[in-house]
């Protein structure tokens, strides 16, 4: 699989907290402009892929567009653990001769439709082992790891809030951006609001409406189209043992990622880079002690020592590791993952607004805390 496909186009609507208009037109509007991106037409497309709970049907994106036949549909769960899969997914078809071109969508009205941090009772049996006991919102979930990862490794909130520093301060220089010119301090986060402690307000990701679509084709087709191709070197998903989703507490270590960990070992396997090779990494920032876990897991730094990558300014532009140089869902948008992966292909192009010198390749990965899933794109 690896290097056999690439995306071919990247397409999205602007960002915003209203976007005044239905989550299909969102769609149909980010896949348009992806495959102009591209070069494609609408009738090229012979497969499409999206999130389980995205709530555009494909066969109604397809009609907008005028698509013609449909030979491959596919779906992913687990929420944001879906970003990367998706790409997997469009790739396993391209390979093994199931489809041609493949889109991969997402569009949410998160903002002012479906808010994902309010308290909603989930409707599986997982939820009774922790929603009678308060644990409703994605924040409280993630609450409870980050406080053991401060127990364990002595860790504090300031660790914490330089994830989020670095990337308001990426964001602030991409026009692009929801906290364009708008960068924030370490007191700044000190400041914020408590949302459940030891998270506060500036360690959780935005709510976004917006949409983004990739284009997957072949390599070899790819090499022939409007844009650089990015590659993928590597597709992977993971869940580890004892997966809950979001409340994986009964694990033996719980200030850890081990669904990361899977998908890491698959990335480096798949592409035969090394950790040091990577130019940039696009990390799912939905909460970020969740940055500095997926830095252990990916093998940049041993557990318990991403702190001290960040703290040295490791994860800012000029540092070892630049992380989400478009600045993340912390500081662009909050598309369920798929925005990193629109900027890790500009990274791949040489177009991106805060672009990372040299030609090393890009890591991205989705969703934590649930099973998730990765990739690596090169030149």
């Amino acid at each position: 699989m690896s290097r056999r496909a690439a995306i071919a186009g990247i397409g999205a609507t602007e960002f915003s907290k209203d976007s005044g208009r239905s989550e299909l037109r969102l769609a149909v509007e980010a896949v348009r402009a992806a495959l102009d991106d591209a070069g494609l037409r609408a009738g090229e497309v012979s497969g499409l892929v999206t999130f389980g709970m995205d709530n555009n049907p494909e066969i109604a994106v397809a009609r907008e567009l005028g698509m013609g036949d449909l030979r491959f549909l596919s779906r992913i769960g687990y929420g944001g653990g879906a970003a990367c899969a998706v790409v997997q997914q469009a790739v396993l078809a391209i390979t093994a001769g199931i489809a041609d071109v493949v889109v991969c969508y997402r569009a949410l009205n998160e903002r002012s439709g479906r808010r994902f941090g309010r308290a909603v009772a989930p409707p599986d049996a997982d939820a009774g082992w922790h929603y009678p006991m308060g644990l409703a919102t994605p924040a409280a979930m993630v609450a409870m790891v980050a406080r053991r990862y401060l127990h364990d490794y002595g860790a504090t909130s300031d660790d914490f809030g330089r994830v989020a520093v670095a990337m308001r301060r990426h964001a602030a220089t991409n026009p692009y951006a929801w906290f364009h010119g708008r960068p924030i301090s370490l007191d700044d986060h000190r400041s914020s609001r408590w949302i459940a402690e030891p998270l506060r307000l500036l360690d959780c990701c935005q709510e976004s409406d917006g949409a983004v679509a990739l284009v997957v084709t072949s390599a070899e087709r790819a090499r022939d189209l409007a844009q650089r191709p990015a590659v993928v070197a590597a597709a992977a998903q993971g869940s580890g043992p004892g997966q809950f989703v979001m409340t994986s507490y009964y694990r033996p270590a719980i200030a850890a990622l081990p669904e990361m960990g899977v998908v890491a070992g698959q990335l480096w396997e798949q592409s035969g880079f090394a950790p040091d090779d990577v130019r940039a990494a696009v990390l799912y920032d939905h909460f970020t002690p969740y940055v500095l876990m997926q830095l252990e897991e990916l093998g940049f730094c041993p557990r318990g020592e991403a702190r001290h990558l960040v703290a040295d300014g490791g994860i800012e532009l000029g540092g070892r590791l630049p992380v989400n140089p478009h600045g993340g869902q912390l500081g662009e948008a909050y598309i369920h993952g798929m925005n990193g992966i629109a900027e890790a292909v500009r990274q791949v192009r040489g177009t991106a607004v805060n672009q990372v010198p040299g030609d090393g390749p890009v890591l991205v990965t989705a969703g934590t805390g649930v099973p998730t899933s990765g990739l690596i794109l090169a030149q």
